[in-house]
């Protein structure tokens, strides 16, 4: 945490998110410097200091991965943070550098869908993939003998929620480590670290960053052993973020809790509106009081997130919803100031009906999306 924090005294978390990862005041200087492009440093006689070389750290990187870490584990000296080119590169470098052959790791059954990619891809390395749901907690039956569980609650796009607190104690009884993806709920709506997870992953394409104009994603931990491995790991690939996408990040944190709290609300409001629709079924949105992810969710999340999902009839009646919405974007990818949504089955690889559709709430006012959805509905029946 930098002084300036610390001095301020910064609890809430407006004031965090405004104030993350800046350096100390310098006269006449930026208060966020610029993006620092630099493939090479001075480097004269031997190699001391943190800059070197472009692939290995760069110093628009170091104020927003310190942003990062004050929300994921705000008062912790004892976490790092590294930010990846994309969410899925933060991802393969968790799992590709604790996991060697031999080992076993489980995986949700119904999480991000490159996931089954990336079991492929670890099964041909030789280790063991085993996956269940996210709900029930289903994941605690296949932990005896793992090297790695991972964790993405609210999973994607099916919202379910796990108690991440019990799976990690469990895990951690085994002798596994812990990783949650927590792209859905953003640190301003759940932080793993406290809850036990030895890594929280994160794709800042979504929400932290919130408008649709950077590939980012990071990995925070507390262990520095298994951190310096994930490093290792971004040196070797070069899986490294640009200077221009990490400051881009690093200027939308400061608005991340305003976005949270707008678009939060307002998923709420479109998925009660969505409650009282008889051609919906499926809804889930963790902050609805009946979703069956709800009592979970009430005890380690202060926010639900800004996704909902639903399912219409058939395929013909959620793509002609799509088309007469007027306020929501057909697009992927969520989190984003606009509403987006989508027919998630036109990807494959999830396990969702035809009609399945994710919607992110974005910014707008709240009156207004609602009545779009509705007015989409209506039309769309025909």
């Amino acid at each position: 945490m930098t002084g300036a924090m610390r001095d301020e005294g910064c609890t809430g978390e407006g004031t965090r998110a405004v104030r993350a990862g800046l350096p100390e005041p310098v006269k006449h200087e930026p208060t966020l410097p610029g993006p620092v492009f630099a493939a090479h440093f001075h480097l004269p006689g031997e190699v001391t200091g943190p800059y070197a070389y472009g692939r290995d750290d760069n110093p628009t990187w170091t104020l927003l991965e310190r942003a990062i870490g004050e929300l994921e584990a705000p008062g912790r000296d004892d976490v790092e943070t590294l930010v990846f080119a994309s969410g899925m590169a933060a991802i393969s470098s968790v799992l590709f550098s604790q996991l060697r052959a031999g080992d076993a790791v489980v995986l949700p059954s119904d999480g991000y869908q490159v996931l089954p990619l990336v079991g492929a891809q670890l099964r041909d390395y030789g280790i063991e993939v085993r996956t269940a749901p996210t709900g029930g907690d289903a994941q605690l039956e296949l932990l005896d003998g793992a090297r790695l569980l991972w964790i993405e609650s609210p999973s994607n796009p099916g919202l379910d929620v796990c108690d991440i607190r019990r799976l990690a104690e469990a895990a951690h009884a085994r002798g596994a480590l812990v990783a949650v993806d927590n792209t859905l709920a953003t640190p301003l709506g759940q932080r793993p670290l406290e809850l036990g997870a030895d890594f929280s992953v994160a794709s800042g394409t979504k929400q932290l960053t919130g408008h649709g104009d950077v590939l980012l994603g990071y990995v925070t931990g507390r262990d520095a052993e298994a951190m310096a491995a994930v490093r290792r790991w971004r040196k070797i690939v070069g899986a490294i973020s640009g200077p221009m996408e990490a400051w881009l990040a690093h200027r939308s944190i400061a608005t991340l809790q305003l976005r949270v709290d707008r678009q939060n609300a307002t998923a709420l409001a479109v998925a009660e509106a969505l409650r009282r629709r008889p051609e919906v079924s499926g809804l889930r949105y963790p902050g609805l009081s009946d979703d069956p992810a709800h009592a979970i969710a009430s005890r380690q999340m202060r926010g639900y997130g800004c996704v909902v999902s639903f399912t219409l009839p058939t395929r013909a009646r959620a793509e002609r919803f799509l088309t007469a919405l007027r306020l929501v974007e057909d697009a992927t990818s969520f989190g984003g100031v606009r509403s987006t949504a989508e027919r998630r089955g036109r990807w494959g690889g999830d396990a969702v009906p035809e009609g399945f559709i994710r919607m992110s709430v974005g910014a707008e006012d709240p009156a207004d999306l609602v009545a779009d959805v509705l007015r989409a509905l209506d039309e769309s029946a025909g």
